[in-house]
């Protein structure tokens, strides 16, 4: 069996009161905040950051296996029990780590859990297409290209395409 929250470069963790801090401080650099959504962005102070699951969410904090560095977080929600189907988030706040494999090698550990704890059968995520370097890593993964709602997000004045991305657990096990 695969481990479920070790990969090569990162470990899945359950989140810490300490992570608010690094957290709130991600929130401050609107370059990670625009890429990560597309909702309006503003700064967050520790105490409003929120973590936790549920019943249809399951939320992991992305630490790094060499120095046990918190960098990111990833999370499948909406899942829809009946349809084995949920989304996925992920974000790399620490700009040290991103294009280094890092997220990927999170990404591949996420899709495991998904696929083979969680007996998912579909994973979508959405993403805007101007986050080129989120879809390399995407498609890396196996995700196809489902769709676009065209000029759905508005950043400084110019539109961009919201992209759906999807992956079902035969096409990850290729």
């Amino acid at each position: 069996m695969k481990p479920l929250f070790e990969g090569q470069l990162v470990r899945l963790a359950a989140p810490q009161a300490a992570d608010q801090a690094v957290f709130a401080k991600w929130t401050e650099n609107d370059e990670y905040m625009r890429l990560l959504d597309d909702d309006p962005i503003q700064p967050q102070a520790p105490d409003r950051i929120q973590f936790g699951g549920s019943d249809t969410s399951f939320y992991f904090h992305v630490r790094t296996l060499a120095e046990d560095t918190l960098i990111g977080f990833v999370v499948l929600f909406n899942i829809k029990w009946s349809n084995q189907s949920a989304m996925l988030a992920i974000g790399i706040g620490e700009t040290a780590f991103r294009g280094k494999g890092y997220g990927s090698d999170a990404l591949g550990l996420i899709l495991n859990y998904a696929f083979n704890e969680l007996n998912l059968y579909r994973v979508g995520l959405t993403v805007m297409n101007y986050n080129t370097a989120a879809i390399r890593a995407y498609e890396k993964a196996g995700f196809v290209r489902e769709g676009a709602a065209r000029q759905a997000v508005q950043r400084e004045g110019q539109r961009y395409d919201l992209v759906y991305y999807g992956i079902l657990r035969e096409e990850w096990n290729l």
